[in-house]
């Protein structure tokens, strides 16, 4: 009989999927759903929680045939979109109120007080984590102020980011978190072992309420047998850019990835060191692996895949996201045109939730190929900013490996390239997330004995994409982007 496979749950913002992979790293199936959007109020992004399981699990019982049955899975693993808050009864099993997602910016004003009381040096110091409302602790805070269930419930009262509310589904009434998810709540000191009092206080959350701390790479429960047809051991959880970086095998201070989904993330890894950065970069947990922590430097970018998106569904400049390709090459040039994608305020390093998107320099000869072009030149001006808030704190990148979905796109990768003057590599198997998820379940399975064994067997070939652009028009480019945002200040 051949060896058993590794059963990865991908629960990302706009879908769903479900991979198996065989010990080597090979793809042996894939199922994927898409995941209902909710924008009830101008900032506000939510998703309904029990669609984010009835999607999954759907996946997941996929992919079990795919496979054969349950019997031939040895692990599960999971990684999720992270900072997305659910709050549930524990005793139904019912989310009380829809999820509040990543994106969402309605406890700006809650994090802009808590900046002019002189609490951010503080935060950031024990989290990594600046005071935006990308983080999870004022979600749950305003959980707490807004949804009056949440406070009737008392001890009954559930709170997670999305993969304690799938592992609680799962198990049927496990509450935990892995260590990389709960880093991004602004709720645990990167070197602490549970929440902070202090922090929970700060943002209003009940402790009572919030999973356990778990690892990344161990069996922290079993499914219920009733969901997959058997029980699965849970053996491998992260968040999704943790997740990714891992698949990347960037593990060693140093290596640097970005990953370009519905938002772009770059992380760096630090090593065993502490992250600091004095440029408004974040500290993150990288992997909790054996009780052993690394750590990574990360630039969040709110909005990339999600601005063709927009630009497809509410604009129609373009019939499909894999379009942007060659729309961008039949035009020499932008045009004029520069796009500040700030649709859900600008993220790393500028953190300026209250800015909305801008598209300048229209004229009678701007086309849809321009305006498309501009969106993608912005991921790539996006990044450069980084680049230099790396640089400015001595983690500087000389190669980065870049994935996710909008990395499959041609000119933007050799754009990137261009615009960052530095070389690029990009895995065969661009979805590296899954590919992260499955190394971690295959250690905490004990299919391998380290992650850097994990990593080395179930790595993807790679292409590479060397810069390109003369200086002069890379001066030009960046010097249009940057007179942009001097305008919204």
């Amino acid at each position: 009989m051949s060896e058993r496979m590794i059963l990865v749950l991908d629960a990302g913002t706009t879908s769903t999927r479900a991979v198996l992979y065989a010990p080597d790293g090979r793809v042996m199936g894939l199922a994927q759903a898409p995941l209902g959007q909710h924008y009830p109020r101008p900032g506000w992004v939510e998703h309904d929680a029990q669609e984010i399981f009835d999607v999954s699990l759907g996946c997941l019982r996929d992919m079990v045939v795919a496979a054969g049955g349950a019997d031939r899975i040895a692990a599960l693993g999971i990684t999720n979109q992270r900072e997305t808050v659910v709050a549930w009864d524990r005793a139904s099993g019912r989310p009380i109120t829809r999820a509040i997602v990543w994106q969402d910016r309605r406890t700006a004003d809650t994090c802009e007080a808590l900046r002019r009381e002189g609490h951010e040096a503080g935060v950031q110091a024990r989290t990594g984590l600046v005071l935006d409302p990308y983080f999870s602790g004022s979600k749950i805070g305003w959980i707490m102020r807004e949804v009056p269930e949440a406070r009737a419930l008392g001890g009954r009262l559930a709170v997670g980011t999305v993969e304690s509310w799938l592992v609680w589904k799962l198990t049927g009434g496990l509450h935990v978190s892995d260590a990389t998810n709960a880093s991004r709540t602004s709720l645990m000191a990167l070197d602490a072992a549970g929440w902070d009092a202090g922090l929970c206080d700060l943002f209003g959350v009940p402790a009572a309420a919030l999973p356990e701390i778990v690892g990344c790479a161990e069996i922290v429960g079993m499914t219920a047998p009733e969901w997959l047809g058997a029980a699965l051991p849970i053996a491998g959880m992260a968040g999704d850019q943790q997740a990714a970086t891992i698949g990347q095998g960037c593990l060693a201070a140093g290596q640097a990835k970005a990953t370009f989904g519905t938002g772009a993330f770059i992380l760096a890894s630090t090593g065993a060191a502490l992250p600091r950065s004095a440029h408004r970069l974040l500290g993150t947990v990288l992997a909790d692996v054996g009780g052993v922590r690394s750590y990574a430097l990360e630039g969040s970018i709110f909005v990339a895949g999600s601005l063709l998106k927009w630009m497809r569904d509410n604009l129609g400049l373009l019939a499909a996201v894999e379009d942007s390709d060659d729309l961008a090459r039949s035009v020499p040039d932008n045009g004029g045109v520069v796009i500040v994608p700030a649709l859900a305020g600008l993220g790393a390093p500028h953190w300026r939730p209250d800015v909305r998107g801008v598209i300048s320099g229209l004229s009678h000869n701007t086309t849809a190929a321009h305006i498309v072009r501009a969106a993608l030149e912005a991921m790539a001006h996006q990044c450069f900013d980084l680049k230099q808030a790396y640089a400015s704190d001595g983690a500087d990148w000389g190669l980065l490996r870049i994935d996710g979905g909008m990395s499959g796109n041609e000119w933007l990768a050799q754009d990137l390239a261009n615009v960052l003057g530095v070389p690029l590599e990009r895995p065969a198997d661009i979805e590296t997330t899954a590919r992260g998820a499955a190394m971690l379940a295959s250690v905490g399975a004990g299919l391998h004995r380290t992650l850097e064994e994990a990593c080395a067997a179930m790595h993807s070939p790679v292409s590479r994409f060397e810069p390109a652009m003369d200086e002069p028009a890379r001066r030009a480019r960046l010097a249009a982007w940057h007179a942009e945002l001097a305008r919204l200040d």
